[in-house]
């Protein structure tokens, strides 16, 4: 399966379109918390404090997301995307694409065992 890291690069406010990574099945995708962490608020000098206070969240819940520990959440992406002014749906694709990955690994012993149907076999 190909698998991709979407990324968004957010350079002095200003935000440039989405582009794809092709990532290795091996390796991981990052959590985008992560990405928020090192590459959004780094760059806008915000403190997790400031950050959670702008966008309406205590800064436990937005320092769960930063520690890669909880997901983003369709409420928490409306959030960052309108912080970030990249919208929503980039923050929801980097999560999908992080559960994703680790749920297929998780699942593969149990994957491998589930038969494809076959194309026109269950025409009736």
């Amino acid at each position: 399966m190909r698998l991709e890291l979407i990324l968004n690069n957010i350079i002095e406010g200003k935000t440039m379109g989405e582009y794809f990574v092709k990532r290795p099945l091996k390796r991981p995708p990052v959590h985008p918390g992560e990405i928020l962490r090192e590459d959004v608020l780094i760059n806008l000098g915000l403190s997790v404090s400031e950050a959670a206070r702008r966008l309406g969240v205590s800064r436990q819940q937005l320092h769960r997301v930063l520690a890669c520990t909880h997901p983003i959440t369709t409420e928490m992406a409306l959030r960052i995307g309108k912080f970030a002014g990249n919208g929503p749906g980039l923050w929801l694709r980097m999560q999908q694409i992080y559960d994703l990955w680790y749920a297929e690994h998780r699942m593969a012993d149990e994957l491998s065992k589930i038969e494809s149907i076959e194309s026109g076999c269950c025409n009736a």
